[in-house]
């Protein structure tokens, strides 16, 4: 009985590894990747499609014969990410029921589940209306974000922004009311149909300040043209707010990852502080840095290696064999992989989102034949603390090895 719990814990974990985790799990999860991402597309172009009759009639079979299939497989994945959804460390503390609910209620969760709910409702429930139930199937589209960084990284701008944003919709709304307030006063005597009313004037001002200017509703005399010109200049300063600050937003972004990557900060990393300026900024031309989100899987048992971390910010958790082993700021890990070019031994995932500073396995090896001191240094770092976890009897060296991380200290000038 334990055997068979066991092999289906295995299974679980295997299968959270391939859906989450995605290129880093290999070939596997990377093919899976693709074939979801060209069927979303896929799906897209043939709701598209449909709405063509020459295209629509005489290939409704295909089409409805596409459909089911991809019912089937977003189903499917629905089914299974949300059984191997405690798997995830953020998840799998509250428990196993609520933690799947908790789950299920994240913003890709939900995506997902609306990209199929419509066919489900159609069955259930067929006196709903039909057209929009099929508009509803675009949130298919919507679940590219999930493999898509620029739209993940638009998101969190967004919900970064979310007062600035919120503010600019309320000021979009004021100048709204008080230019149709005021051409209703100049032009509605002039214009009843058009300018009678408040309300009705609104559809003006909002076409008028968006820069649209559809041309339906124009006014006549000398005051309605001097509102309407002083609205059109308002309207510019007003749309130019949102765009500026979710531009700002993503300067901002690109700006933190950037500050990271210091000669300052590397000159302040024990591994690296008797080496001189020039090695320094070989290390920090090389240096990538990377955002990761809160639950992403880092690196996967078994994968190759492909590169070491430096934590700046956040913490990550490594699942070793006897206990979780969590590293915060100021931490590495990977680097015996690297230079025993051996393949990952344990699954590491973000506890909160991160800031880490990667050095690739190609630029390791260059800089390490380069530099032979940096590779001796970084063999006694991990020698040391090897012998630390050994001697205080936590962790085997066989599996810290998976995970292997030295803590050195970042200084910020504030």
């Amino acid at each position: 009985m334990g055997g068979a719990r066991s092999s289906y814990a295995k299974l679980r974990h295997r299968a959270y590894l391939v859906l989450e985790g995605g290129p880093a799990h290999g070939k596997l999860g990377e093919a899976i990747e693709i074939f979801i991402v060209v069927l979303i597309i896929a799906n897209v172009v043939a709701f598209t499609l449909q709405s063509v009759p020459s295209i629509r009639e005489p290939y409704w079979f295909d089409l409805e014969a596409f459909e089911v299939f991809s019912v089937a497989v977003f189903t499917l994945e629905y089914i299974a990410r949300l059984w191997v959804a405690i798997e995830n460390p953020l998840i799998r503390s509250h428990g196993r029921w609520k933690g799947r609910l908790r789950a299920a209620l994240t913003p890709t969760m939900v995506i997902d589940f609306f990209a199929v709910a419509p066919v489900y409702f159609t069955v259930f429930f067929p006196y709903l209306d039909l057209r929009f139930l099929r508009m509803v199937r675009l949130f298919r589209l919507l679940k590219i974000a999930r493999y898509s960084p620029a739209l993940s990284t638009l998101g969190r701008v967004l919900a970064a922004e979310r007062r600035a944003l919120y503010g600019t919709f309320l000021l979009l709304i004021c100048a709204t009311v008080f230019a149709a307030a005021v051409m209703h006063a100049v032009e509605g005597s002039v214009q009843p149909d058009k300018f009678g009313t408040i309300p009705s004037a609104m559809w003006w001002a909002i076409t008028t300040l968006t820069t649209v200017g559809y041309g339906d509703e124009v006014p006549i005399t000398f005051w309605g043209r001097v509102v309407a010109g002083f609205t059109m200049v308002m309207g510019l300063g007003v749309l130019a707010l949102p765009v500026g600050i979710v531009a700002n937003g993503f300067m901002t972004s690109i700006h933190q990852r950037e500050f990271v990557v210091t000669f300052g900060m590397l000159a302040r990393v024990p591994l690296f502080k008797d080496f001189d300026a020039k090695l320094l900024s070989e290390v920090m031309s090389v240096l990538r840095s990377q955002s990761v989100a809160k639950g992403t899987i880092i690196a996967v048992k078994g994968a190759p290696a492909h590169a070491m971390y430096f934590i700046i910010s956040g913490e990550v958790e490594a699942e070793v064999a006897r206990r979780p082993v969590r590293f915060g700021p100021g931490d590495f890990f990977g680097e015996l992989a690297l230079l025993h070019q051996t393949h990952r031994r344990a699954t590491i995932v973000a506890l909160t989102n991160c800031r880490l500073l990667a050095l690739s396995a190609e630029d390791f090896t260059m800089l390490t034949r380069k530099h032979p001191p940096l590779r001796g240094h970084i063999e006694r770092a991990a020698e040391a603390h090897l012998v630390r976890y050994e001697r205080e009897g936590d962790i085997p060296a066989a599996e810290i090895s998976a995970a292997t991380e030295r803590r050195f200290e970042i200084q910020e000038d504030v």
